[in-house]
Order: C-alpha cells, then sequence, then structure tokens
C-alpha cells in the first residue's frame, strides 16, 4: 500500500523530459525537485535524440530500463506499468516549443506536470492546455522559481495584509548581458534556439526573462492588469528576435507598473529586482541578494528584513519556505525547490484522495502560465503598433 490514515508513504515518482547533456534547466529541475527529499527521479526521456537521451541516464542514476528515447515511449511504457511502481509526475525541462505537446500528453496520460516556463509556445496552444487541465484532476505547476524565495513571499504577505496601503506603483526588471554579441552564430546551444523564433516563439528577450518579472510582479502585488502598452527592440544587428524591452501596464485600481528586461547589459547576469510603491509604505527585492528586503516609510528609518524562519516577523509563508537558520545563504536552487515542494503537498493530496486548490495556489499554476503567454502575445502586438494600448486582462487569471 502507498497510503498510510491518508498519508503517502513514499517518495514520489519523478520522469524528467529533457536535461541531456549540455542542457541547463533540466539538471535545475532534478536538483530542485529532490533537495527535499520527498521525490525521486526514476525515468527519463532526456533528448530528442535517443542516443544522447539513453548516454545521458547514467548521470541521473536513471537505470536502463527506464531510460526512454522519446516522451511518447516514457508516457506508454510508464502506463504499461504496475501503479505502485509508475512515474507520478512528469517534469517539461525542454525549449519552449515542445512545452505544450509534452504537457498535453503527460496530462491527458493522468500524470501530474511541472513544466518550465514559459509554458507554452504561443498563447493559442496555453488556452488549449488550460481547459486540458481543467478537464483533468492532475496537480499542474509552472517553475517561475522567483516566487519560491521567502522574503518574496513575504512581500506578497504584507502587501496581502496591507501593510504596504495601496498598492500604487511597481517597477520590475530582470537585466542580463549574455547576448550582448551574437553568440548565437557561434553554435551554442542555449543562444541558438533562445533567439530563432521557430523554438523560442513570438518573442526573445521578453519571452525568456520579461515574463519572470511581469509574473514576480503580479504574484506579489496582486494588481489585475487592465492595458498594456510595450516597445521591444532588437539591438544586436541580424538577430531574428528582441533582447530589449520594456511594457507599461494599467491596472484596474488606476495604478501603474513597469517591466524592463534586456540581455545587453554589460556586466548584467540575473539581476531581477523589483521596487513596490504603496500609499503606506514601499519595498525592493534584489534576486541576486535574496536574503534581504528593504521596506521604507516617509519619515521613518528604512526596515531591512532578512531571511529567518525564526523572526518574530516571518510571516508563514516566509518561515515554510526556509530550510536553515537565518544567515545561511539560500537562493535559486532553494526557491526553485519550493516551488516544487508546494506542487508536491497538491501531488499527495491527489493521490491520497483529497482536495486541492487548482487556481489560487501558491506556486504558478497553468493559470499564470496562460497569463504569461497572452502577457508576450499583447507584448509583441502593441510593439508592433509603436506602443499601442491592448487589453492585458487574462479573465481566468489568479485573484
Amino acid at each position: 500500500m502507498d497510503t498510510t490514515n491518508g498519508k503517502l508513504n513514499r517518495k514520489l515518482r519523478m520522469g524528467l523530459v529533457g536535461g541531456g547533456k549540455g542542457a541547463f534547466i533540466g539538471r535545475v529541475h532534478a536538483t530542485a525537485a529532490v533537495i527535499d527529499n520527498r521525490a525521486e527521479i526514476v525515468a527519463g526521456a532526456l533528448s530528442s535524440d535517443p542516443v544522447k537521451a539513453k548516454e545521458s541516464a547514467p548521470s541521473y542514476a536513471i537505470p536502463e530500463d527506464r531510460a526512454y528515447g522519446s516522451y511518447q515511449e516514457l508516457l506508454e511504457k510508464e502506463l504499461a506499468l504496475p501503479e505502485d511502481q509508475r512515474i507520478d509526475f512528469v517534469s517539461v525541462a525542454t525549449p519552449n516549443h515542445t512545452h505544450f505537446e509534452i504537457a498535453k500528453a503527460a496530462v491527458e496520460a493522468g500524470f501530474n506536470v511541472v513544466c518550465d516556463k514559459p509554458m507554452t509556445f504561443d498563447f493559442e496552444q496555453a488556452e488549449e492546455l488550460v481547459g486540458i487541465v481543467e478537464s483533468s484532476d492532475v496537480v499542474f505547476a509552472l517553475t517561475h522559481n522567483y516566487t519560491g524565495h521567502p522574503l518574496v513571499r513575504q512581500a506578497r504577505d504584507m502587501i496581502k495584509a496591507g501593510e504596504l496601503g495601496e498598492i500604487q506603483a511597481f517597477r520590475s526588471n530582470y537585466m542580463q548581458g549574455w547576448l550582448r554579441s551574437k553568440l548565437e552564430d557561434s553554435g551554442q546551444k542555449q543562444s541558438a534556439w533562445r533567439t530563432d523564433p521557430t523554438k523560442s516563439g513570438a518573442a526573445g528577450c521578453f519571452g525568456d526573462i520579461g515574463t519572470h518579472a511581469y509574473n514576480l510582479a503580479r504574484y506579489i502585488t496582486g494588481l489585475i492588469p487592465a492595458e498594456i502598452s510595450c516597445h521591444l527592440r532588437t539591438f544586436v544587428s541580424g538577430r531574428q528576435l528582441d533582447d530589449y524591452g520594456t511594457a507599461i501596464i494599467r491596472f484596474e485600481n488606476g495604478g501603474l507598473g513597469t517591466v524592463t528586461a534586456s540581455q545587453i547589459s554589460h556586466g548584467r547576469e540575473n539581476d531581477v529586482f523589483i521596487e513596490i510603491d504603496g500609499t503606506e509604505g514601499a519595498l525592493q527585492w534584489r534576486q541576486e541578494n535574496p536574503n534581504y528586503m528593504t521596506v521604507r516609510t516617509n519619515g521613518e528609518p528604512h526596515k531591512i528584513y532578512f531571511r529567518d524562519p525564526n523572526a518574530p516577523f516571518a510571516t508563514e509563508n516566509h518561515a515554510a519556505a526556509c530550510r536553515i537558520p537565518a544567515g545561511h545563504p539560500e537562493g535559486y536552487l532553494e526557491a526553485f525547490g519550493n516551488v516544487y515542494r508546494n506542487a508536491f503537498d497538491a501531488m499527495i493530496a491527489r493521490a491520497t484522495g483529497e482536495s486541492f486548490e487548482k487556481t489560487n495556489t501558491i506556486y504558478p499554476n497553468v493559470y499564470d502560465g496562460a497569463e504569461g503567454m497572452y502577457f508576450i502575445q499583447q507584448c509583441v502586438a502593441s510593439s508592433a503598433e509603436n506602443g499601442a494600448w491592448l487589453p492585458m486582462k487574462y479573465e481566468k487569471a489568479r485573484s
């Protein structure tokens, strides 16, 4: 028996799609999923090249008989196994243009899914995937991993509690510099597919990292967007997709937000940072120094909040997202792991016959993924019309 008194008495079984030799994000998924010892990688289809897929399996300790040559083979053969042996969830860690077909097939086969972002190739696919997930009982999580940082969750809780008053403005940014030169011409794998519209989608920089900045602001503030105006630029000559952009968002409460993303800024690595202005205070958080957050109120000393599960100011969600005491840095992998950990709670509830939330989840879900694709679509369309104001409210978005 897998369950005892309504609890799962084993680790969740993971099937990884993507992550073969030369990949980046697959190894991150694999590390994040097992960081809390609640899951184990038991199967994988690690590359679209069947030979490479099987050759990559030993580095994940995947047994030979469960190292598959394609995601189709993985799903077919895992379904043929007894229920107490087959995988519980599929992690999709492949280039953007393959996300939809893999996630769709996994959901239709009844497997839970953890998908990398952006969720699909375009908004049409995203809407279809939402419908497929809604008609199933699976857990679907999206790895907008910055939402997993303890102080991001602290900020979210403080805003929900009204500590900053009404939120009127934010500036959310993601700055990189690695594509300052035309790196894709060198054959470098990551740059090649991310700048290829047949693999990345309609946007380059804004699809890759602008979506992170937008999602972070939506997650923390809870503001409901109404309209968007965007300017995208391709500054590196000959590149097919944008490498810089800025969007202005009008919100239903009258607030304004800006999202800026760059992949051509010298010396910038993964500088995700956000500033939020409320009527009673303001806050600032930076991903490259994620264990500290500044809160400011006019006429008062600036407050520095620090990651500490035992601090009297720590909210429940802040504390739950920590693994170690204050002063020991937690960062990218731990935050990524928190998305998995919260999705695992829902997967276990499903496995034990309990109900679980599917819309307003603490982890990013299929609706966040669809909203991200709508954001990309509207940004590209607005930019093509010289920054025209276009609708931005996605009706199924989290409240």
